[in-house]
């Protein structure tokens, strides 16, 4: 089987005449032309042979050509319905052994509930800036097959996501991230290799699944729900205690500061300084 070749700048540019396309900022349209960068966002990611990649906004074709060479199978789902009547004539050109691995989904990321074919069991993507976060928590929520993955994000919302309690950019994509994985940096990408020139940073982002915090036997998703809503709560206004923070949700100040301590957290703390397991120990007590 011959292995698929890899779009470069003129590739990515030829593609793009030919269809028309102008990229916009409004979908985060930043194509990868650098052949090398692909390969080793196939490689940190840890993709196998057996392994049933979803990949979130293929575009033109760069990095679903380098995933088709490492996976069993890709789940490709593109919004834009020009891209998507493109990409079968870029596999079937620049990867003619491997078009029966690839299953192309016309949707919106945001609102697809399930995928066709074998359940998936890897995310990498090239996340568009303007949704990245979203995106993620959308797929680590609703497809828990998904062992484990890498994005390739916006510099700033990588720290957000794989930040610890503590830190200055820990927040609410942390805590909500935390909840589902454990997520750590895995490298930071240089705006060179993108057509167009991003005006910002990349990095990627890797993750591995674990078992959602516990608390009293409740059902993951009631809890995971009321963990959010408290944490959306903390982070509203994170110069607040917590006992501050929370007073709304709790319907007083002193309700709030009675769950806290039965959580055994300090009703003067603040938000940033919990991790997604006090979270899930104060929303049980809340509800």
């Amino acid at each position: 089987m011959t292995a698929p070749r890899l779009l470069n700048a003129t590739d990515v540019r030829r593609i793009a005449a030919d269809i028309g396309l102008r990229p916009t900022k409004q979908r985060g349209q930043n194509f990868v032309v650098d052949a090398n960068t692909v390969r080793r966002i196939v490689r940190t990611s840890g993709v196998g042979v057996d392994d049933v990649v979803v990949e979130v906004g293929p575009g033109l074709g760069s990095l679903t050509l380098g995933l088709l060479d490492a996976a069993r199978h890709v789940v490709a789902v593109e919004i834009d319905p020009v891209l998507v009547a493109r990409l079968p004539a870029t596999v079937a050109e620049h990867a003619p052994d491997h078009v029966d691995r690839l299953h192309l989904v016309e949707a919106d990321a945001m609102r697809i509930e399930s995928l066709p074919g074998p359940a998936p069991t890897v995310l990498v993507a090239n996340l568009p800036y303007n949704v990245s976060v979203p995106v993620l928590l959308t797929f680590l929520e609703r497809f828990d097959s998904i062992a484990s993955g890498l994005v390739m994000v916006q510099a700033e919302v990588a720290h957000r996501l794989a930040a610890g309690p503590g830190s200055r950019t820990y927040g609410v994509p942390s805590v909500k991230a935390a909840w589902y994985a454990d997520v750590r940096l895995a490298g930071t990408i240089s705006r060179s290799v993108f057509w167009p020139t991003p005006n910002v940073d990349s990095a990627l982002v890797a993750w591995t699944r674990r078992p959602p915090p516990t608390t009293d036997g409740r059902p993951d998703e009631d809890l995971r729900r009321s963990t959010f809503a408290v944490v959306d709560a903390a982070f509203a206004q994170r110069r607040k205690t917590l006992r501050s923070a929370l007073a709304r949700l709790a319907g007083s100040p002193g309700a709030a500061e009675q769950a806290l301590i039965g959580a055994d957290v300090d009703p003067g703390l603040r938000g940033e300084q919990l991790e997604v397991g006090d979270f899930a120990r104060i929303a049980s007590l809340l509800s």
